[in-house]
Order: C-alpha cells, then structure tokens, then sequence
C-alpha cells in the first residue's frame, strides 16, 4: 500500500519534472535529440512504486503538460500513462532492485514513447516526420534520456525508498 506521504512526494517531484520539461527543456536540441525528464521520472516513479501508481502518475503528469502547453489534449497523458503501467509491471515482476533496471526501462520506454507518439501524430492526422523521430532522433533521445537516469533514479530512490519485502512480489509463477 502506498502511503500519502509517498502519494505527495512523487506528486510534487512529477509537478517540478513537468515544470521543468514545458518551460525548459522543450526547446532543448543536442544532435536532433530532446531530453524528456518527465518520461524519465515517471519510469522511475514507477519502477519504485509499482504498474498502478505508475500509471496514475503518468497521466496526472501527463495532463497537466498537456494543458501547460496547450497541445492535443490527453496525448502526452496517454503515452505516460502506458509507460508508467508497463514499467511498474517491469519492476513487480522482475527485480527493482537490479542495476541495470532503471537503464533498461528508461532506454526501450523512451524508444516506444517515441514510436508510440509518431502512430499517434499519423492517426490524428498531424504532420509527424518518422525519417526525423526514428532516423535522426531516437539514438540521441535514448542517450540523453539514460543520461538523465542516473540522477533521476538516485533522487527518486532517496526520496521514495524501496518498501519493505513484504510488501513487494518476491516472485511471479506462471501457472500451467
């Protein structure tokens, strides 16, 4: 169970990464990639805290960036939602407390964001540059988003510390 104090902390750390990511980093362009700290800390919001609070972290955050820059609305939220939900499945079933976790989630996450956001872009019928996004794009968005994890994950981690083993799934059986 996640407690309010958990609820609060990760409510104003995914406010101050949407802050930053609208005001910032949106015009920030190294070798046509662009950092996203705010798909950043929902994976790592949701690698700590699970597939539901991941989820529901995502499309709060990604809500409020929608409106703070007046895009399509629910865009943004539903690409964090699904990445909030299917990293904090990543992290229940797997092993948060592996090394290579946060860089793994943060690297295939950001590349299926990035995908994910051209599909959507093509079916709302918006001009969406695929030579650009995945050609041009995508490796230096994976970097500088793993970039970004390091710090991120660490601050997050001190901030939201792992709960006790008998909170947390041990292990998944497939059954059958």
């Amino acid at each position: 169970m996640i407690s309010p104090a958990d609820a609060a902390k990760a409510a104003g750390i995914l406010f101050l990464a949407v802050i930053v990511q609208v005001s910032i980093l949106d015009d920030v362009d190294i070798l046509n990639g662009r950092p996203k700290l705010l798909l950043v800390t929902v994976v790592c919001v949701a690698l700590l805290r699970g597939a539901i609070f991941g989820a529901v972290a995502g499309f709060i955050a990604g809500f409020i960036a929608d409106t703070g820059t007046f895009t399509t609305l629910g865009f943004t939220s539903l690409l964090l939602t699904l990445a909030g939900y299917w990293t904090g499945r990543y992290g229940e079933t797997t092993g948060r407390d592996r090394a290579h976790a946060p860089l793994l989630s943060v690297a295939v996450v950001t590349a299926l964001y990035q995908f994910g956001a051209l599909v959507l872009h093509f079916m709302l019928g918006e001009h969406a540059p695929a030579r650009g996004v995945l050609l041009d794009g995508l490796v230096p968005t994976v970097v500088l988003n793993v970039l970004l994890t390091f710090p991120v994950y660490a601050l997050l981690r001190r901030l939201l510390p792992p709960a006790e083993w008998g909170d947390r799934v041990r292990e998944v059986r497939l059954l059958g």
